[in-house]
């Protein structure tokens, strides 16, 4: 007997004995290939010799130090690092422990911001339907996924919610993907006045919508005219890419493809690439400035901010990402996939939509393919696939409520950067297998 809380509490977890390369183990010795490296996590695969001796040699120097009386110096050189290859005017980093961390600190900065820059009256959060930026109360409630949101919905704080950038589901056959891309922006500012134009602390979104969607990127010039909004109206741009930043698209910082820059940045998942928990929330100098200026506090904190192994560990993997030449790799191992996907799969009678950036890849499933029907929900369709590829040695992450939180499904594929094109076979193969329940 377990006791153990697991996720899903009628169907306990397989026992994990051991991880290398682009591989599990499980307690009966059966290899799992990693192609979703858990939630986007293990970007340099398990078992790196460099980062685990970073790790070590923090241990024997310094395990913890309380950020309320002392930094340490791989909290300084990681946070150097950072924003020495971070957007624009992206100046400071807070330490945290995880992505859902990180979102809650960049709301309450956010919030701060606007009362000691004298606009107290700043109070709405605008974020998109069908995103996701946490479990914690705030990070939910910013959130948009209503399934996830729904048995808590009384206890979560009010948010408005407008149109995510969808392009295959959303855009009319007779417009051009720029202008379904401003029309969609467009909704942004609608809210931002009927909320009051001066009433808005901030929109939230991810630059490539993750776990909800499948991996969907905004269109070009999206994010280019939300950015225009945001400075029309005083407002705070927070892009989440704790699931698409630190190298899994291709840039060390997912908006980098869209050409802009946030105001608040958080980061998570890769930074750590799994050796060690670990978030970041990244402000301009604008922010912090006002801050300083002001009460010289930012009214927040966790225990663990800043652990000095955890930041070992991160500057070690970012340092990896960066020195070993993987973002270029991603790129190149992106295009080498998605041959291979639209290869296999681009005239599958259930396979909608391939899309996505880097290594950061969505399938979309779908009942019909011409009409882009999806599957009714009763089928559990992302649930049925997720069994017959972790049967077939496979970690993938099919998710359901794909297009409004209850209906449509899709596989979310996110490898480790160390992929082969021997990984890429094996991969589409298992994928295969795990269709045929389809």
């Amino acid at each position: 007997m377990s006791h153990v809380f697991p996720r899903q509490i009628t169907a306990p977890p397989v026992k994990a004995v051991g991880s290398d390369g682009c591989y599990f183990t499980d307690e009966h010795g059966k290899r799992y290939l990693d192609a979703s490296g858990g939630a986007a996590v293990s970007c340099l695969g398990h078992g790196d010799a460099e980062i685990i001796d970073a790790i070590k040699k923090q241990a024997d120097t310094l395990a913890f130090a309380h950020t309320g009386f002392f930094t340490s110096d791989p909290a300084e050189e990681l946070a150097d690092l950072l924003i020495a290859h971070a957007p624009d005017d992206l100046d400071r980093v807070y330490f945290v422990s995880g992505g859902s961390e990180a979102v809650e600190a960049a709301l309450k900065l956010a919030r701060q911001y606007h009362i000691e820059n004298g606009e107290p009256q700043r109070r709405h959060v605008i974020a998109r339907r069908q995103s996701y930026h946490g479990n914690t109360l705030g990070a939910l409630a910013t959130g948009g996924n209503q399934w996830r949101r729904a048995q808590f919905e009384p206890i979560l704080m009010e948010v408005s919610h407008i149109a995510p950038c969808y392009e295959y589901v959303d855009r009319a056959d007779d417009e051009s993907a720029y202008d379904y891309g401003q029309r969609a922006a467009q909704e942004l500012e609608d809210e931002i006045l009927r909320l009051g134009e001066d009433s808005v602390i901030a929109f939230v979104a991810e630059p490539v919508v993750g776990a909800t969607m499948g991996a969907v990127p905004a269109v070009e010039g999206y994010f280019k005219r939300i950015r225009e909004v945001c400075d029309q109206y005083g407002v705070l741009l927070i892009l989440d890419e704790v699931m698409c930043g630190m190298g899994r698209t291709g840039h060390l910082f997912a908006c980098e493809a869209d050409g802009i820059a946030p105001d608040i940045a958080c980061i998570a998942k890769g930074l750590g690439a799994g050796y060690q928990p670990i978030g970041a929330m990244l402000c301009s100098k604008l922010i912090y400035d006002v801050i300083g200026m002001g009460s010289g506090f930012f009214q927040h904190g966790h225990t663990y901010l800043g652990h000095p192994i955890a930041c070992a560990a991160s500057l070690a993997v970012v340092k990896a990402i960066l020195e070993r030449g993987l973002l270029s790799a991603v790129q190149t191992r992106s295009e080498h996939l998605f041959a291979a996907l639209a290869e296999r799969f681009g005239q599958h009678p259930h396979i909608g939509d391939i899309r996505g950036r880097g290594l950061f890849i969505g399938l979309e499933i779908v009942a019909d393919r011409s009409a882009k029907t999806p599957f009714d929900p009763s089928l559990k369709t992302a649930e049925r696939v997720k069994k017959a590829a972790f049967e077939a040695g496979l970690i993938c992450y099919p998710m359901s409520g794909t297009r409004d939180g209850q209906r449509g499904d899709h596989v979310l594929l996110a490898p480790p950067f160390i992929y082969e094109d021997s990984h890429i076979l094996e991969l589409t193969d298992k994928l295969e297998q795990s269709f045929a329940i389809v």
